[in-house]
């Protein structure tokens, strides 16, 4: 029983120290540590008794009560503590001391201004709140006392010697007592012998300043060399180190001093640094303004600042703050910094949640931004929480948003399943080809499908790629035309050369009438494609399980379509550039459900006669420079039942439908010349002269009729 009241209280103690890496600072020994329960990482001053002089053992005590009372933002946080006969312990936020942050960040070149300018603006400040406010004496401000945290911020510690201005019951050493070393940092006035109360703390303030920017002070006189501090500090500085203790600037004047336009302290990293501090209190537009700004300046930031002092403002902001997409930009610039770990500890969880946002300028910016954080998602997420989100984008009134839901596609369908992919996203992909009013859309989803192809389905993918073409081959906007010639060409592997002849030859030569060369000059290469693989098969029909090798081949796995993504950029990109630009008025109406072969326009219409429907397709379609059409970062399919593929019924009467065609532009050919020089082929032409002769007639009866005036009553026609 007496054991239990005589047993160690350190064992008992919440926190765990780690022996490696422990620095001494003053009479502390620095350590690691952490938090038993949680893993949490710490800092652990360490005194022990028995090693200290009675001087010492009062400083620290004295240390321990402070360091439990002064709270503010840039004196070193106190966590936890335990005090015992033998030993003390002071628990704070991991740090570690000014020192060693320096001689590290000069392994890597130096500590920037940015950051230095930041570091003593907090030191500063945290000096003037204990003269001007708790009406305190730090009495030991050196390298030694201040430490800087995982962010990079510093934090003033040491406060061993602080002493009250106004006097106290007891008097504590200088620092010199205890270590001999300190006395160059005195000031050379005697205590207490003219000037203000913070005439020696703003003199250990210059010192400071020199150590930082040229090492270790050899001698008070070495002050007066200026070495490295920045020309802007200078002037400051000197008033620092003054010989008259007078003159000496209140920290409070030294901070404004360094503060105006041009000050060593005024500069974008400072300024963003005070905004954070002060968010929760700013108005929602200044914090818009801040996030827009923000993304701009990251880049001169330091890494560590990005990580642990902007990541958790951002992530804030957003789930509490309602900042909205603003906050995208920033954040992923953010996330390189992260390990692949931290990525999904932090932002993942954030992104799911943004897919469930209503706001579309939120849904937007995550669309175009996929790219940098897709490899993070896994594809339970990406099916179950993201995916169900993003179809929606599919019939968004929106354009760029349907245009962009369209491109994200490259990058999930590597990981959406087999229902998703091989059927839901195939049932968008086939609204949008058939209905779908903008013609780049149509096209971009022409173009999706044909890169997406190695992920499907070996059993359904032939019929969806021939039959999602074909419909491709016959939509009025050209680029759409031609992206579905491009798409048979890139992927060709996957038929068998039975379709290759009985369906997709005759499509194609269908559009060696086409009224656009450019898609007439895509046709014929790809017909040539087609008809080599044909003969090859036919000279040596051995070659014919080699060259339909892929045509059953089960689905690839992530990243094995980007190897022939190439056609897309090459081909279609320019072209659907230039044809968007160049395509004639009424060319841009959505294509029926049935809608056969596009018969061509009687000419182009001057663009101040355009419908209105055409002006905002064009409107659309100049919003491409942005977002071009088919981009090498990002680049539908209809269900079976929809192209009715089954039944060899349906087949045989898709094959007739193709001879017909086939037939009938064979015949345009050799009979019409193609097309007249109105643009109209001679059958079209004939077709419309009997309309016309139609309604003259029509009008004729009209006028006869109405030159013999009403019947009259009880009369009876004779004629």
């Amino acid at each position: 029983m007496w054991s239990f009241f005589a047993r160690d209280p350190i064992k008992d103690f919440n926190y765990e120290i780690l022996p490696e890496n422990q620095e001494k600072s003053g009479i502390w020994t620095l350590s690691r540590g952490k938090r038993k329960t949680t893993g949490e990482p710490v800092s652990v001053f360490m005194y022990e008794v028995s090693q200290g002089t009675e001087e010492q053992t009062q400083l620290a005590k004295a240390a321990f009560k402070r360091t439990k009372t002064l709270r503010h933002p840039n004196i070193l946080s106190y966590v936890d503590g335990l005090e015992t006969e033998k030993s003390l312990y002071i628990v704070t936020e991991p740090v570690t001391t000014l020192a060693a942050h320096l001689k590290l960040q000069a392994e890597k070149g130096g500590a920037s201004d940015l950051e230095v300018s930041w570091g003593l603006h907090q030191i500063v400040k945290a000096l003037s709140f204990l003269v001007n406010d708790c009406h305190l004496n730090h009495n030991n401000l050196g390298m030694w006392a201040v430490f800087v945290d995982r962010a990079g911020e510093w934090k003033l510690g040491g406060l061993d010697h602080v002493t009250s201005d106004q006097g106290d019951s007891t008097s504590l050493p200088p620092p010199k007592v205890i270590s001999p070393d300190l006395e160059r940092y005195d000031p050379p006035e005697s205590p207490g012998n003219g000037g203000d109360k913070w005439t020696g703390d703003v003199w250990r303030l210059g010192c400071l300043i020199w150590e930082v920017f040229n090492g270790s002070l050899p001698r008070a006189s070495s002050l007066r060399s200026l070495g490295k501090i920045p020309k802007q500090l200078v002037p400051h500085y000197c008033e620092l180190v003054g010989a008259n203790p007078k003159i000496r600037p209140n920290p409070a004047r030294f901070l404004l001093n360094c503060r105006p336009p041009g000050g060593f302290m005024n500069n974008s990293f400072v300024e963003s640094c005070l905004f954070l501090e002060e968010i929760q209190i700013k108005e929602p537009a200044e914090k818009q303004q801040f996030f827009q700004d923000l993304s701009e300046n990251l880049d001169s930031f330091p890494e560590v600042f990005c990580k642990h002092k902007v990541l958790p403002q951002l992530l804030t902001a957003f789930e509490f703050g309602n900042a909205g997409a603003v906050v995208l930009t920033p954040l992923f610039k953010v996330g390189k910094y992260l390990s692949a770990e931290e990525y999904q500890q932090k932002i993942i969880p954030v992104i799911v949640k943004m897919f469930s946002s209503t706001d579309r300028a939120m849904r937007i910016r995550l669309l175009q931004q996929m790219e940098q954080f897709i490899q993070y998602l896994n594809e339970a997420a990406v099916n179950s929480q993201i995916f169900p989100h993003v179809v929606h984008g599919f019939t968004d009134t929106n354009p760029a948003i349907r245009e962009q839901t369209v491109k994200s596609m490259l990058l999930l369908a590597p990981k959406l399943n087999e229902t998703n992919l091989n059927q839901e996203l195939m049932r968008h992909f086939a609204r949008l080809q058939a209905r779908d009013d903008q013609g780049p859309i149509r096209c971009n989803t022409t173009v999706c499908l044909g890169k997406i192809a190695p992920y499907l389905n070996a059993g359904l993918r032939q019929r969806v790629l021939i039959s999602a073409f074909s419909r491709a081959t016959k939509d009025p906007f050209p680029a759409s035309r031609a992206a579905g010639v491009l798409g048979f060409a890139a992927t060709h592997q996957y038929y068998s050369v039975a379709e290759s002849a009985n369906r997709i030859l005759p499509t194609l030569c269908t559009l060696t009438v086409d009224p656009d060369k450019n898609v007439r000059d895509q046709a014929f290469k790809a017909i040539k494609s087609f008809l080599s693989k044909l003969e090859t098969v036919s000279e040596d029909p051995s070659k014919l399980a080699e060259i339909e090798k892929d045509v059953t081949a089960s689905a690839q796995t992530g990243g094995s379509a980007a190897t022939w993504a190439g056609w897309a950029v090459t081909g279609v990109s320019s072209l659907t550039s230039k044809l968007i630009r160049n395509a004639p008025a009424g060319s841009e109406t959505p294509p029926a459900e049935n809608s056969p072969v596009p018969q061509p326009a009687a000419g182009p219409v001057p663009t101040n006669t355009a419908s209105k429907g055409v002006q905002q397709d064009r409107s659309y379609v100049s919003c491409q420079r942005l977002h071009p059409v088919l981009s090498s970062a990002q680049e539908g399919v209809r269900l079976a039942s929809d192209y009715k593929w089954d039944g060899a019924e349906g087949k045989s009467a898709t094959s007739d439908l193709f001879i017909l065609v086939f037939r009938k532009y064979r015949k345009c050919i050799s009979n019409n010349h193609a097309f007249t020089p109105s643009g109209l082929s001679k059958a079209e032409l004939a077709k419309k002269k009997r309309e016309e002769r139609r309604k003259e007639l029509e009008a004729k009866r009209a006028e006869r009729k109405a030159a013999k005036g009403p019947l009259k009553l009880g009369a009876r026609k004779l004629d």
